[in-house]
């Protein structure tokens, strides 16, 4: 390919090469260079990370117009190289005139450290398409680290894209403890493009299916997969799914009964916004979320329903005797009763009214989603993340009131439920997009908290968090800085100079500027050096249009005796 120059400086860790012409060397390459060191023969893997062309003989820039015209010039192309590894691991510099080559067969995998991976899964391959990148599954499932974070522009940075393949991938590369056991949660955000993981895609061509077999991958769509969607905003009559690209009975509609509600503490979740009252609102928040919870504990003492016995509101009998508790089923009846729970607790009648005025402001918002069952099966509602491999909960038409209430609660219960069991196995994936709208940098609120404590505690339980934000400068540092894989798609030239991205070399920050879609830049603990990959195209549907239809069946007709 070409040799170590020696008009630049060669150490250990960097070095220059002059290519020949007509080697086709790109950025991003892996090479090798075999060395004499004092400690005998060593190997120095690295990757291309820059190539240049410039005249050798020429002083000025017009000698180029020159060199047309007869200038003695030279056509020199040389190519930086940042070193991946050494072997033996003794950190000495190759000689300048050493010769060069692109790496060989297994030699790609030791370039990356990756023949030292016991478990893998494939992220995606190399740019050249030829070689699998693997991705260190010890450090995603929580032996030696977990969780990570995809940040990138909107639209084309395929953030959820690359997410649902990283899934797939998980799932069928063979290397979980128990593989159909294992769950991945997904909170579909953006309208309805994500129920469709069970349908082929009639998108995909020959070569994307290429791809999926180098990686020994099956090139088809999720086979246990479930879709919980809104229900319509009539918090009375028949609970219809709120959904336009999927027939009724193939989606579950969801919501909570008030006894859900108070059982479950879930009234936080409706305070997504912090403010200067945050800290005020937060006590208050938990003094009447245990009053609810008491209430729901007495009422299971009663058996199964929906409601729970509480204040009536603050009404007063014609002897202006308090009414005796009654029946709550609907979030409208519960706000009057929680507002009586709240005067009569200690805080200043300002606060308590603050209280109140978040949460009435809510009640149009969320009152569909907190609702009486009347005669339906309340538990087929429930969100229950156990009966399929892949859970889809749909946010798409709710407001943001609802989106975080939904949010909050589901990982509470995934949480909770995960921590129940006392193992990490089976692994829980949860996939939550938009993380700097529900664990902002700044301020205060119970979902921040929550996908905190599953940041940095979530590995000992199996909850693995798969989040993904267009600026990673916006989400709560420690959220942002527990993942061990740390990925980007197109970035946005002046995020990609946050130090949230210190991880990326100055040369693949400006590359991250200018990625297309299907390419992504993956940083995971095992690869001294961030790798950028491309991905194959879904093999799923992601939009109604591109289902792939069932072919169409053959019509038979009768023919006469004479005819036949």
């Amino acid at each position: 390919m070409g040799r170590v120059i020696g008009t630049q400086d060669a150490t250990p860790l960097e070095f220059w090469v002059w290519l020949e012409k007509s080697e086709p060397i790109q950025v991003d390459d892996a090479i090798v260079v075999e060395t004499d060191s004092p400690n005998g023969p060593l190997k120095l893997f690295g990757m291309v990370d820059i190539v240049r062309a410039r005249h050798q003989g020429s002083t000025f820039d017009s000698d180029v117009v020159e060199a047309e015209r007869g200038l003695p010039v030279e056509l020199s192309i040389a190519a930086h190289v940042k070193v991946t590894r050494l072997i033996p691991e003794y950190y000495y510099p190759p000689m300048p005139g050493d010769p060069v080559r692109t790496v060989e067969d297994e030699e790609f995998a030791q370039a990356l450290f990756m023949d030292k991976m016991e478990r893998k899964f494939p992220i995606g391959l190399s740019l050249s398409g030829k070689e699998v990148v693997y991705g260190n599954l010890d450090f995603l499932n929580g032996r030696k680290g977990a969780h990570m974070n995809i940040s990138g522009v909107s639209g084309i940075a395929t953030k959820t894209t690359y997410s649902t393949f990283l899934l797939h991938s998980l799932l069928h590369c063979g290397q979980l403890t128990d593989a159909k056991n294992t769950h991945a949660i997904i909170f579909n955000v953006k309208g309805e493009d994500l129920l469709f993981l069970d349908k082929a895609s009639n998108a995909i061509d020959l070569e994307n299916e290429a791809l999926y077999a180098q990686m020994s991958l099956p090139a088809e769509p999720f086979d246990s997969v479930q879709f919980y969607v809104p229900p319509t905003e009539s918090a009375r009559g028949p609970i219809m799914p709120k959904v336009s690209s999927r027939k009724a009975d193939e989606v579950t509609p969801y919501f909570w009964t008030v006894r859900d509600f108070c059982r479950q503490r879930l009234l936080r979740y409706l305070f997504s916004e912090g403010g200067e009252d945050a800290s005020l609102l937060s006590a208050l928040t938990y003094q009447v979320e245990r009053k609810l919870l008491e209430a729901a504990e007495d009422a299971e003492k009663d058996g199964p329903g929906p409601g729970v016995l509480l204040p009536s509101g603050g009404d007063l009998a014609e002897d202006d005797s308090p009414l005796p508790p009654t029946e709550v089923r609907d979030f409208p009846t519960l706000l009057r009763a929680m507002e009586t729970l709240a005067s009569a607790t200690n805080h200043s009648p300002g606060t308590v009214g603050a209280f109140m005025r978040r949460l009435y402001s809510a009640e149009d918002k969320v009152s569909y989603l907190i609702r009486d069952p009347a005669d339906s099966d309340a538990a087929r509602h429930a969100i229950n993340w156990r009966n399929k491999q892949v859970t889809v909960v749909s946010l798409s038409g709710l407001y943001e009131v609802g989106k975080s209430f939904v949010v909050g609660s589901v990982l509470q219960q995934i949480q909770e439920e995960k921590e129940a069991t006392g193992s990490a196995e089976p692994l829980c994936f949860i996939v939550v997009d938009e993380l700097n709208r529900y664990a902002p940098r700044d301020g205060w609120s119970p979902i921040r908290e929550r996908l905190l404590e599953i940041a940095e505690r979530g590995r000992s339980s199996g909850t693995i968090l798969i989040g993904a934000q267009q600026t990673a400068s916006e989400v709560e540092r420690r959220i942002v800085a527990n993942p061990a894989f740390r990925i980007v798609g197109r970035l946005d030239a002046a995020e990609a100079e946050r130090a949230e991205y210190g991880f990326l070399p100055p040369t693949l920050r400006k590359r991250a500027a200018i990625l297309t879609s299907g390419r992504m830049i993956v940083s995971q603990p095992d690869i001294p050096t961030p790798v950028p990959i491309l991905f194959p195209m879904p093999a799923w549907a992601t939009r109604a249009d591109e289902q792939k239809l069932p072919p169409p069946a053959l019509k038979l007709s009768r023919v006469r005796e004479s005819e036949y």
